[in-house]
């Protein structure tokens, strides 16, 4: 396993919409591993492929603090939602903020698992937030588009700023 880079707003890679996933194969089972390792160690509760500079219809998640309950999500589509929830996100790509946002409370989702089989599952709750906050990336947007122009530039100055004064080889902890 191998820990990959994620990318920090605004770079505009984060704005490019995931394609489907042809095959479900090898190669892409170990980039969901990777891409487990990676948001475990970030730390977070979901990665997106389109983080991780792979664009391609793929997300992680695992809302339990113990890391007991890993979701592979490949082509997901909603299928159904309903209720509305307001809930303070972060994001791994827009480090160190934190903003609330409306979702819905409950969602069913259709998706190919890590053995290319389909799928179907319902989430509530911050699970819920979560795959709709990472399918967001792969249509190419980010928490921050439902913030106000103002907060959104605000934190894009900020850190690009950060991202000056950084070394090339550091690492977010």
């Amino acid at each position: 396993m191998a820990k990959l880079t994620i990318l920090e707003f605004p770079d505009p890679r984060l704005r490019i919409r995931a394609q489907t996933v042809e095959s479900v194969d090898d190669e892409l089972r170990t980039l969901i591993e990777d891409m487990f390792e990676t948001m475990y160690s970030a730390p977070g509760i979901g990665l997106a492929a389109t983080q991780v500079d792979v664009h391609k219809r793929l997300l992680v998640t695992d809302v339990t603090a113990d890391r007991s309950d890993p979701h592979v999500l490949i082509n997901p589509v909603i299928v159904e939602k309903d209720g509305v929830t307001v809930t303070e996100e972060g994001c791994l790509s827009v480090p160190g903020y934190f903003e609330e946002v409306k979702r819905a409370e409950h969602i069913r989702v259709r998706y190919l698992d890590r053995n290319g089989d389909e799928q179907e599952m319902e989430a509530h709750g911050l699970l819920a937030v979560c795959i709709q906050h990472e399918m967001d990336h792969l249509e190419g947007k980010l928490f921050v588009d439902y913030l106000s122009e103002a907060k959104r530039m605000r934190i894009r100055k900020k850190l690009v700023k950060g991202q000056r004064h950084r070394s090339p080889d550091a690492v977010a902890l």
